[in-house]
């Protein structure tokens, strides 16, 4: 059980996770517009963490590209190539972390090398928003499906990061195996969760969902369980943003 202390500091923690963002040139994409105005600030620190796409100057330029300048002070973190020599006080002088999409697996791996998994924890009890898509929504749970092992073939992930409890699915609606796969997982045991789909974002508060919200009517999240001995699939009421 947590400690009311652990309990108090969760409920002002942020994690929000999302199944994929659609382009949209010329304009930020209404999530980015969210979460910059989640932080309250005119100007919010963003920094990205690219691990996942192996540090490669495509995800960075991509994730740059997402985040105004003249709305956010952007930064990255390279693992690969590191010069950030502290990063513990780069990643606590954030207000938001981005993690990029890419091979959630091997993320994990490099961030448990260095360290990142708990300097996230700490960020993340310290009211600094976690979020990304894909590796990026993936990691926060305790598992979920994931193409890291081979690109063709989708298998569970069973060691996610755990900050949010259950499991996870993201690109729900736009790749054809993630849907039955998380479905038959959640049949043979594997633990209940949610799932995304692209242009989704789901806003937990501490572990707890506070709301979903959506850049497309068509499109929300949903809560997957298994009941008796039936996988049971429950779309989310979605706020829709523009």
């Amino acid at each position: 059980m947590k400690t009311k202390a652990k309990s108090d500091t969760l409920k002002k923690s942020h994690i929000v996770p999302f199944g994929g963002l659609s382009r949209t040139p010329n304009r930020p994409h209404p999530l980015i517009n969210y979460l910059l105005e989640l932080t309250g600030k005119p100007r919010p620190k963003v920094t990205f963490i690219p691990t996942a796409a192996g540090d490669s100057a495509e995800a960075l330029v991509g994730m740059y590209s997402r985040f105004p300048a003249d709305r956010s002070q952007r930064s990255h973190v390279a693992l690969f190539n590191r010069v950030i020599t502290d990063l513990r006080a780069h990643l606590l002088d954030q207000d938001i972390i981005w993690v990029s999409g890419g091979n959630t697996v091997n993320m994990l791996a490099v961030w448990r090398a260095h360290g990142v998994d708990k300097l996230l924890e700490e960020a993340w009890a310290a009211g600094i928003i976690l979020t990304g898509g894909s590796a990026g929504s993936l990691c926060w749970f305790e598992g979920g499906t994931t193409d890291s092992f081979n690109l063709d073939q989708l298998a569970p992930l069973r060691d996610g990061l755990s900050f949010l409890p259950g499991s996870h699915c993201p690109h729900y609606d736009s790749e054809l195996q993630r849907r039955p796969l998380y479905r038959s997982l959640i049949a043979e045991g594997f633990p209940a969760g949610y799932a995304a789909d692209t242009d989704v974002a789901m806003h937990f508060i501490g572990t707890k969902l506070s709301e979903v919200v959506t850049a497309n009517v068509d499109k929300t999240a949903y809560r997957v369980e298994l009941r008796g001995n039936k996988t049971v699939e429950t779309p989310l009421e979605a706020r829709l943003i523009s």
